[in-house]
């Protein structure tokens, strides 16, 4: 099975020492956050999960204790954008995280650790000509630390409306331009761009958009196969493999304005106090009409020959 950890909060960035508890003690819990009495349990066993997924703006806290996860195939998604802080207040500034990306890259090979430069909204302050110097510069510094990059613009959610209000849809002409230019750039630094549940529309500049989190992107990222069937597309065009993410929503503290994942600050606060980074689940505690269901778990990775990623 694929564990995810970064659909709905950052768990690298805040949530690190409860993490590794959870590593050391074998299992975490997860709330469903569709039926709130209803928690799952998973066993944190290698044979068992066969790639974690991590997504975050900053990993660096992780660090400290990166050889308890070494018996886990690993696949990094790190975010990395030109925004301020009155965008995003409580993330690291772009070169740190540049950094902590090099880090982690010669740590655990390039092919784990991807650039997510998104998402991508269009302001006077951060307009086309500013997102394209940022991006060459960004891929300009990753260039022997990567392979790709995932780009994608801003979706105007409700959550996102309600906190982010000057933010616009970024128009069909924005977005062949800025892919147009993206493209160039990937190809001068050898990084392949793409895009995820954005449609085809930048294809014509050479960007792939067959998706983030695929199957065969972690076959790629952990270098074996996985028998895994095909799954129904999420909203008709997204094949990602986005089940058992054990976060849990209004908990990211990084306090971005276009956060999808966050109702509101007052929401993330309070759940925060709640948090104990030994207790089994992320946020809060065990009560007694709560149902712990055991998730069926087991590898995925086929008794095939080992994914072959280069003819020589």
């Amino acid at each position: 099975m694929i564990l995810n950890t970064g659909l709905r909060t950052d768990i690298p960035g805040f949530f690190s020492e409860w993490f590794y508890n959870r590593i050391d003690e074998g299992f975490v819990y997860v709330r469903n956050p569709y039926a709130k009495n209803q928690i799952y349990s998973y066993r944190l066993d290698p044979e068992l999960i066969d790639c974690i997924i991590f997504t975050t703006k900053n990993p660096r806290p992780m660090f400290r204790n990166l050889e308890k996860i070494d018996k886990f195939n690993q696949y990094w998604h790190i975010t990395i954008t030109p925004y301020g802080k009155e965008i995003e207040p409580n993330v690291p500034p772009v070169d740190e995280v540049i950094d902590s990306f090099k880090f982690l890259s010669e740590r655990l090979g390039k092919e784990k650790v991807t650039l997510r430069y998104d998402p991508i909204f269009i302001s006077e302050k951060y307009s086309i000509e500013k997102h394209i110097e940022s991006f060459d510069y960004i891929l300009d510094s990753l260039s022997d630390y990567t392979t790709e990059a995932i780009i994608s613009f801003i979706d105007l959610y409700e959550k996102t409306k309600r906190n982010f209000p000057n933010a616009k849809e970024v128009t069909q002409d924005e977005r062949l331009r800025i892919g147009e230019e993206f493209a160039k750039i990937g190809e001068k630094y050898n990084i392949k761009v793409k895009t995820c549940a954005e449609g085809t529309e930048l294809e014509r500049f050479g960007i792939d958009s067959s998706g983030c989190m695929t199957k065969e992107v972690i076959e790629k990222a952990i270098n074996k196969n996985l028998d895994i069937p095909k799954q129904k597309a999420r909203n008709g065009e997204c094949y990602c493999l986005l089940n058992n993410d054990i976060g849990e929503y209004n908990t990211c503290n990084h306090g971005c304005l276009y956060c999808y994942a966050n109702s509101n600050k007052r929401l993330v606060k309070r759940n925060l106090k709640l948090h104990d980074p030994k207790s089994p689940i992320l946020i809060g505690e065990i009560k007694e009409d709560d149902i712990i269901i055991e998730r069926k778990q087991e590898s995925c990775i086929s008794n095939e020959k080992t994914k072959q990623t280069k003819l020589f």
